[in-house]
Parts: C-alpha cells; sequence; structure tokens
C-alpha cells in the first residue's frame, strides 16, 4: 500500500461507520481527516431531489461566502473602453475582448472566473466548448455577463462563488480551507445551505436534501445529519 493509501485508510478510521455527524462535529474532523501536505480545501458535497432534465427542477446561484473560500480567484474580463478600464480598476488578471479570447483558444486557461458585458457576448461565444465543462462560461444569471464589471470582479475576488446541480442532481461546492477555524467553516457553510435552500425550484417534490457530506481535498467523506445541517439556516434572512 502506497504511503498515500495508509494516511487514508488512517482518515477513515476516525469517521465512525454509519454515523450522521452534527455539523459542528463533523467540521472539526474534517482538518483532522485531511490527507494533503497543502492547505486542504473542505468540501461540501450535496445530493438533492430533483430531476436535472427538467427545466422547473434546476438549481442554481451564486453568493458570497463570509470568509470566502481561502483562495484569491483569478479573473478574467471580456471587456473594452470603459468597462475594460473598470475591470482593471477592480484588479482582474486580464482584461481584453479578442485577444484574449484568442488566448483561450490557445489552450490558455489560468484563471477561475470570466466575466463579459454584453456586447462582449459575441467574442465570448465561440468559446463556450471550452469554458462551458469547465464552468467557466460568463452567465447572465450567475452575475458574470453585465455592465457592472467593476463589482462582478470586485465580488468574484472577495469570495463569490457559483453553485449549479449537475446532471445527476448533486451539487459540489468548496467551503473554505482546512486551515480556517471551526467557526468560519460553519458560517461559510450555513451560508451556502441557506443558498440551496432558497433556490429550491418549484418543480421539486418530497425531500430537497437528500444528503449531505464534508470533506477535505482526497480526504474520506463525513456524512452530516441533513436535519440539524438545515436547522442552521433559520438564522439566515
Amino acid at each position: 500500500m502506497s504511503r498515500k493509501g495508509k494516511r487514508y485508510k488512517g482518515a477513515v478510521e476516525l469517521i465512525e461507520r454509519d454515523k450522521a455527524y452534527s455539523p459542528e462535529e463533523a467540521l472539526e474532523l474534517v482538518p483532522e481527516t485531511s490527507i494533503t501536505k497543502f492547505d486542504a480545501s473542505v468540501e461540501l458535497h450535496l445530493n438533492l431531489g430533483v430531476d436535472p432534465t427538467r427545466q422547473d427542477q434546476q438549481v442554481r446561484g451564486t453568493l458570497t461566502l463570509p470568509h470566502g473560500t481561502g483562495k484569491t480567484q483569478r479573473v478574467v474580463v471580456f471587456a473594452a473602453g470603459d468597462k475594460a478600464s473598470e475591470a482593471m480598476e477592480a484588479n482582474a488578471d486580464e482584461v481584453g475582448a479578442e485577444d484574449l479570447a484568442k488566448k483561450i483558444q490557445g489552450g490558455w486557461l489560468e484563471f477561475d472566473a470570466a466575466v463579459a458585458t454584453p456586447d462582449m457576448m459575441r467574442v465570448v461565444g465561440p468559446l463556450g466548448r471550452i469554458l462551458g465543462p469547465r464552468g467557466l462560461m460568463p452567465n447572465a444569471r450567475a452575475g458574470t455577463v453585465t455592465q457592472n464589471v467593476k463589482q462582478a470582479v470586485t465580488e468574484l475576488k472577495a469570495g463569490r462563488v457559483e453553485f449549479r446541480v449537475d446532471r445527476t442532481g448533486n451539487v459540489h461546492m468548496i467551503i473554505g480551507r482546512a486551515s480556517f477555524a471551526t467557526e468560519q467553516l460553519r458560517e461559510n457553510l450555513t451560508a451556502v445551505l441557506a443558498a440551496i435552500v432558497a433556490a429550491r425550484p418549484s418543480g421539486a417534490k418530497g425531500t430537497y436534501v437528500r444528503s449531505a457530506t464534508l470533506a477535505s481535498t482526497m480526504g474520506p467523506g463525513i456524512p452530516l445529519d441533513v436535519q440539524e445541517s438545515l436547522a442552521m439556516t433559520r438564522s439566515v434572512n
């Protein structure tokens, strides 16, 4: 067994079989089950009772985490003229139009989010096959196709994240780092769950959040008690 395998096995042994952990217990356990040598991400994985193939059961939205993700977002902006200047003032990592599109077509993808002004979608559109599968395509519903590029860039840099249900009814999100204080992770987790609950589609019937699991990067999953976890959202407006 590899060294990595031994670390993973040791982490698994810290998790009680068939137990659903309270949010506080799970958040305290996550750093202990981290098996990486770097500051691992803390991930939340949800299974929702929706049918993603139906338009009335789509789950998607954005929110700004109270304590960010622990990672500085690299943001590119498709804009020209005054809007390009606004993006640069907001510390966008790369700003351009056709030149930026050509760079991406050439294989450059060293960014975490992309913003575009509406008039630039003619340039961004052909990049859909590259950006779409990676979740990087600007989208009006996510607030990344906008005239207010300065606000969009500032929010993304501050920790704004997007969530979207996948084809199997799951949502995967990073809620912080293993080095975060438990309270910081709890507040981020609460904010995410509140946003997911608020995004419940009208077409969803029965149990909405079927399961919830926390894990560190490459670490074993820690099952959450769904009812206790959702109860935290009651304090969120």
